[in-house]
Parts: C-alpha cells; sequence; structure tokens
C-alpha cells in the first residue's frame, strides 16, 4: 500500500470516527459532551476540506 493510499485511508476512517463522535456528543445530555461534539464536528469538516485538498495536490501520484 503507498503512502498516498494509507493517507487516504487514514484520514476517511478519521472523518467517520469524528463525525459519529460528534453525533454521539450532540444528542447525549451533558454540557461537557455537547461541547466536545461541535468541536468534533468542526474537525470533521476541517479534515474533508483537508481531504479535498489533498486529492487535488496528488492526483498525479498514482495508488500503488
Amino acid at each position: 500500500m503507498s503512502l498516498k493510499a494509507f493517507h487516504l485511508v487514514f484520514i476517511v476512517l478519521s472523518i467517520l470516527f469524528s463525525f459519529v463522535f460528534g453525533i454521539w456528543g450532540v444528542m447525549s445530555g451533558g454540557t461537557a459532551e455537547l461541547v466536545m461534539g461541535i468541536v468534533s464536528l468542526a474537525g470533521t469538516v476541517g479534515m474533508s476540506i483537508y481531504l479535498v485538498f489533498f486529492l487535488k495536490k496528488f492526483k498525479h501520484v498514482s495508488y500503488l
């Protein structure tokens, strides 16, 4: 597995875990969980933007 493929898998999994944690935090009852959920969802948006820029920058590099 190339470094590019590993990076893509790692970022996509990070986005998914952050999104699920953010939803859990928002759905939970406490204030601390709400704050962590909002921060996590903001991180999900940030990592998604990073993924788009990464794909644009390294589109010429092979996945193998």
